[in-house]
C-alpha cells in the first residue's frame, strides 16, 4: 500500500498535462493507470465472486447449527442493539467534531474560498451529482422500502448480483431455520452438503487472499494516481475534519467498546484484523471485504463460525458507522459554506435521518452521496447540489477510510456478540481452530 502511494503520486506529478477543468493525463500516464485498474479489477472480481456462496453457506450453516430457533432470536436481538447503538454514537462523534471545527466557516462567516470555486464551477459540479445520482432512489423509498427488497420475487434472483445481500441474507436464514424443523432423514444429507460447500468457499477466499498484495496495489496506486492536488488543498479541512472524527470512533469509541464491553484486548483485535481493514481501505466496499472479514474473525479471533455468518454478512448490509458519521459531517458542511443556519432541531433531524439513511442505501452505489441528498433535501437546504459536487473531489480517500470503519465496527460487533455468548475469542482460539497451510 505504501509502495502505490508513492509510485502513484510520482505518476501524478510526472503525467498530468492540466488541471482544469479536469484532470489530463498524457499516454505514459494513460497507460499505467490502465494497468493499475486492470490489476485492481481482477482482485476486485475474484473478491466479489466469492461472496455470495459464502454468505449463503455461511449463514445456513450458522443458523441450522444452532439447532433451535430461540439461539437465532437471541443472537438476532443483540446483533440489532449493537448496530443501532454504535451507529448513534458514531453520528454523535461526527456531530460534535464538525460543530467544534466549523470546516465550512472562516472566521465564523461562509468560507469565501469555497463560494467563488462554486460559483466558477456550479454547472460542472452539479452535473456530476446528476452523473452520480442517475438510477439511485433519491427519496425515502431507499428507507422504506427496506423491507420490499429484503424479498425477492425469484428465489435465484438474491444470488444473482453482490448488491442483493437482503435478499440473500433473507433467503439464507428462512434455508438455515427451515433445515432445523425439518425431519432428520432429510435434514443431515442437506447439512452435509452446505456445510461441504462452506469449506469449499473458505479455502477459495484463502486462495485469493494469496494476490491481494498485487490487487492493494493496484487499487492505491490507480486512485492516488488520479487525485488531483489544489482541490484538496481547498478542502483541506473539510478533509482532516471528517478524517479525523472518523479516526477518533476507530481508535477511541471501537477499543473503549471492546475493553469494557467485550472486556477483550484492543491490540489483539486491531492485529487479528488487519488484513481486512487493508483490505477494507483499498476496496473501499464493505461487502468485497466480507470473504476477508469472515476469515479474519475466524482465524485470528477465534469467534465461532455461528457468530460470525449472521453477524457480519448482517452488518456489511445495514452496519454502517463511518457511513452514518460522514453523512452528518457533509450536511453540516455543506450548511455552513451556505450561510444556513443549523438550530439544536435540524441538527437533531440530520442525526435521526443519518441513521436511518446509512441502513436504508447501505447496499446502493455511491451510498453515501445518495443519503447526503436525502438528508439536504429534507432538512430544506436551499441550493446544495453544487456544494455536494464539489466534495465528490475527495470523496473516494473518504471513502475508503469510512469503508475501514465500517468492517472494524462489524468485527467488533462479532466479538461483542460472541463474549457474550459465553465464547472464548482472543485468547485460547487457537486451541480450537484447525491449522490451514499457508496462511
Amino acid at each position: 500500500m505504501v509502495l502505490a502511494i508513492f509510485v502513484g503520486a510520482f505518476i501524478h506529478m510526472t503525467c498530468v498535462v492540466s488541471v482544469e477543468p479536469n484532470v489530463e493525463f498524457n499516454a505514459v500516464g494513460h497507460t499505467f493507470i490502465s494497468i493499475f485498474d486492470y490489476i485492481g479489477t481482477i482482485f476486485m472480481k475474484l473478491l466479489k465472486m466469492i461472496i455470495v456462496p459464502l454468505v449463503f453457506t455461511s449463514i445456513v450453516v450458522g443458523i441450522a447449527g444452532l439447532g433451535k430457533t430461540s439461539g437465532f432470536a437471541r443472537l438476532g436481538g443483540k446483533t440489532i442493539g449493537y448496530y443501532a447503538f454504535t451507529s448513534l454514537i458514531a453520528i454523535l462523534v461526527g456531530l460534535t467534531v464538525v460543530n467544534v471545527f466549523k470546516p465550512g466557516l472562516t472566521d465564523g462567516k461562509p468560507n469565501e474560498a469555497i463560494l467563488k470555486q462554486i460559483e466558477d464551477n456550479e454547472e460542472d459540479y452539479a452535473g456530476k451529482l446528476a452523473t452520480k445520482l442517475t438510477g439511485q432512489d433519491g427519496g425515502f423509498d431507499a428507507v422504506t422500502g427496506l423491507f420490499l427488497r429484503m424479498i425477492p420475487e425469484n428465489i435465484f434472483e438474491a444470488f444473482g448480483a453482490n448488491n442483493k445481500m437482503l435478499s440473500l441474507i433473507f433467503v439464507s436464514l428462512l434455508t438455515g431455520i427451515g433445515l432445523i424443523f425439518i425431519s432428520k432423514d432429510g435434514r443431515s444429507p442437506v447439512f452435509g452438503f452446505f456445510k461441504g460447500l462452506n469449506e469449499l468457499t473458505l479455502l477459495i477466499t484463502h486462495w485469493i487472499m494469496w494476490l491481494a498484495p498485487i490487487g492493494v496495489f493496484g487499487l492505491v496506486a490507480e486512485t492516488t494516481a488520479q487525485t488531483g492536488l489544489p482541490i484538496l488543498a481547498l478542502l483541506a479541512k473539510y478533509f482532516l475534519v471528517v478524517a479525523s472524527a472518523l479516526l477518533i470512533h476507530l481508535f477511541v469509541v471501537m477499543p473503549l467498546i471492546l475493553k469494557f464491553v467485550a472486556k477483550v484486548s484492543p491490540v489483539k483485535h486491531f492485529y487479528a484484523m488487519r488484513s481486512a481493514i487493508l483490505t477494507a481501505f483499498s476496496t473501499a466496499s464493505s461487502s468485497a471485504t466480507l470473504p476477508v472479514t469472515m476469515s479474519a474473525l475466524r482465524e485470528n479471533a477465534g469467534v465461532s463460525e455461528r457468530v460470525t455468518s449472521f453477524v457480519l454478512p448482517l452488518g456489511a448490509t445495514v452496519n454502517m458507522d463511518g457511513t452514518a458519521l460522514y453523512e452528518c459531517v457533509a450536511v453540516m458542511f455543506v450548511a455552513q459554506v451556505l450561510g444556513f443556519e443549523m438550530s439544536f432541531g435540524t441538527q437533531f433531524t440530520v442525526v435521526m435521518l443519518a441513521l436511518l439513511t446509512s441502513v436504508g442505501v447501505a447496499g446502493v452505489p455511491s451510498a453515501s452521496l445518495v443519503a447526503i441528498t436525502i438528508i439536504v433535501y429534507n432538512v430544506g437546504i436551499p441550493n446544495a447540489e453544487a456544494v455536494i459536487g464539489l466534495i465528490l473531489a475527495v470523496d473516494r480517500p473518504l471513502d475508503m477510510t469510512r469503508t475501514a470503519v465500517n468492517v472494524f465496527s462489524d468485527s467488533c460487533g462479532a466479538i461483542v456478540v460472541a463474549k457474550s455468548e459465553g465464547e472464548n475469542v482472543l485468547e485460547d482460539w487457537k486451541e480450537d481452530v484447525p491449522e490451514v497451510s499457508g496462511t
